[in-house]
């Protein structure tokens, strides 16, 4: 009889434990959901400023918008203090945020917003939507991965759809951006997302463009921002059936 009293008496705790750190869980949601939509006051570009352009003329083209946290980029800047004697490292258009990255010192800077291509490489573009290209944050310099995803005939022995990872650490050498959605008075709306396509150039050799071309004339493709430094794993190449894996 007493161990049964002892058993049920440390159940009840148990669930009253459990029922607190539920709460204490949830309570912490709310605020990292309340801390997201927190306004946050970042620079924008309210008009096209060219490459190459010194950081004490960028007054002119920028404005100070109130986004929420959420809808703001990691390196997004809030004002242009520290950034002395930098230019910008590539072509920015209305409604883009001011990333960090962007600012450089001059001898870093690519005038033209575009790069060398390296000796032996050749380029090659592709046309895409701003969704497939990281949302648009990527600068002549980057690395990025290449994705290429077939309907079918990806495998010879699978007839249904496939997507793999094809090329690591891709050398992007130029970018055109898409327009920015503007508002009845003829700013740029910094909350809508980039409208068209955007067009990336890639430095790589010879077989690797044959199969971009390849990719994007009978399949899809779909970069990733993919740094020099990140961590690479073997090719996979995923089915319906390995999604959920």
């Amino acid at each position: 009889m007493k161990s049964r009293l002892v058993t049920g008496s440390a159940a009840v705790v148990l669930a009253l434990v459990g029922a607190m750190l539920v709460f204490a869980y949830a309570s912490k949601a709310d605020d990292r959901a309340l801390a997201d939509l927190t306004p946050v006051e970042i620079l924008v570009v309210k008009s096209a400023v060219p490459a190459g352009t010194p950081a004490d003329r960028l007054g002119e083209y920028l404005t100070v918008k109130s986004l929420p946290a959420a809808a703001i980029a990691g390196s997004a800047l809030r004002d242009l203090e520290g950034s002395e004697g930098k230019v910008l490292s590539a072509d920015l258009v209305p409604g883009e945020q001011l990333l960090a990255e962007r600012l450089v010192a001059p001898e870093d800077a690519n005038t033209a917003g575009s790069i060398d291509v390296p000796k032996g490489l050749q380029e090659v573009s592709v046309q895409l939507e701003p969704q497939r290209v990281v949302g648009g944050l990527i600068a002549p310099g980057d690395h990025v991965g290449v994705f290429i995803s077939f309907e079918a005939g990806g495998l010879k022995d699978s007839p249904g759809e496939t997507t793999q990872l094809v090329f690591h650490k891709t050398l992007v050498t130029a970018m055109q951006g898409a327009p920015q959605a503007m508002t009845e008075d003829g700013e740029a709306d910094v909350q809508a997302l980039p409208e068209g396509s955007m067009l990336v150039t890639f430095a790589v050799d010879e077989r690797t463009a044959q199969r971009i071309v390849f990719g994007a004339e009978f399949g899809k493709l779909w970069l990733s921002k993919e740094p020099e430094d990140a961590k690479e794993s073997k090719p996979e190449v995923v089915q319906r059936s390995e999604v959920y894996r």
